[in-house]
């Protein structure tokens, strides 16, 4: 239960916090925080949309393809911004 707690604490502070840096960082960085946030928000309205639909079990595979797609998004923006490269398109919905 703590760890639940850990999580969703943690997630929301990153997301305050790539609110409150992104207008002060360099260009590069900015469009991390845009994608991070995206991620964010997208993330969450797929979980939103996946959950009652678990009622009818599509919901099941909807939530995997959620968690995937999160899981990918994450491993390219970390391997773009070890590179210290701006991500190309931070405001899309795909990768």
């Amino acid at each position: 239960m703590v760890g639940f707690a850990t999580f969703h604490t943690a997630t929301i502070v990153g997301l305050v916090l790539a609110y409150v840096n992104r207008d002060g960082a360099p260009e590069w960085l900015r469009s991390h925080y845009t994608f991070q946030i995206r991620t964010f928000w997208i993330g969450l309205l797929y979980l939103t949309v996946s959950i009652p639909c678990m009622i009818v079990l599509i919901g099941f595979p909807m939530l995997l393809a959620a968690a995937i797609w999160f899981v990918v998004r994450i491993a390219l923006g970390i391997n773009r911004l070890m590179k210290s490269e701006a991500y190309p398109t931070p405001e899309s919905w795909a990768f």
